[in-house]
């Protein structure tokens, strides 16, 4: 029998989608897991939604307004229980087994943080090529690094497992960060406690809303490196405090 699990997830007008994610996660829930789910103050009907099914497993809160997914991610994060969690969109569909396998390959790998490769359903206009995690990168830890720098990384916060021991590091969130995935990422490579699942573990739904692919202006992009640099150096400070 494994350990518990949280489940850690944001939401925003996901009513299309949630249902579906909610119920591939469930199917794979344990006594003594959670589910909480931190709603940034929806204007359709995904609140409702969530409540309509009505088990111990999920636990629900709503921001008192709009806080942005990454601080949601981080209060979700903070509301958490257990030692091992997990991330997950409110979009995505959970493969049969995705979280045991991230649980197993966590325990066995020793880190701090697991991520994993994804399907994907494309349902839009988009055409996008994601880059898949290479197993055989997990200890290449300065080019991960320099990947996330050239903004050439495959690391979402959707395929992610973490160690609550990560929290020391990547808690609270930085106000200026775009991404939390890639800071989680970053401070795990650093800390030399990052594993490559190569294994697709979901099914990531392509759709007009995904904020992730909307393309980003020249000046977004060079702020984005200045970031970057500032990141780096507050990671180094707290891992040497």
């Amino acid at each position: 029998m494994r350990e518990n699990i949280s489940i850690c997830m944001a939401s925003y007008n996901g009513s299309n989608f949630i249902k579906e994610q909610i119920s591939s996660i469930i199917d794979q829930l344990i006594p003594g897991d959670e589910l909480i789910i931190v709603d940034d103050c929806s204007k359709d009907d995904t609140v409702q939604i969530i409540n309509e099914f009505n088990t111990d497993y999920i636990k629900v809160y709503q921001n008192p307004e709009n806080k942005g997914y990454v601080k949601t991610f981080e209060k979700a994060l903070t509301l958490s229980k257990n030692l091992y969690i997990c991330l997950a969109d409110q979009d995505d569909i959970w493969i049969e087994g995705r979280l045991n396998n991230l649980y197993e390959t966590i325990k066995n790998e020793k880190v701090f943080l697991v991520a994993s490769n994804f399907k994907v359903k494309n349902k839009s206009d988009y055409k996008v090529n994601f880059l898949k995690l290479i197993n055989q990168n997990s200890k290449k830890y300065l080019g991960n690094i320099k990947r996330i720098f050239l903004g050439k990384s495959a690391y979402y916060g959707c395929t992610m497992m973490l160690d609550r021991r990560l929290f020391k590091y990547i808690l609270p969130f930085p106000s200026y960060i775009e991404a939390h995935d890639l800071w989680m990422a970053m401070n795990a490579n650093l800390l030399r406690s990052i594993h490559h699942l190569y294994d697709d573990t979901l099914i990531y739904n392509i759709h007009q809303n995904n904020t992730s692919l909307k393309e980003r202006s020249l000046l977004r992009k060079i702020r984005a490196r200045y970031y970057f640099c500032l990141a780096l150096v507050n990671i180094l400070k707290r891992i040497n405090k």
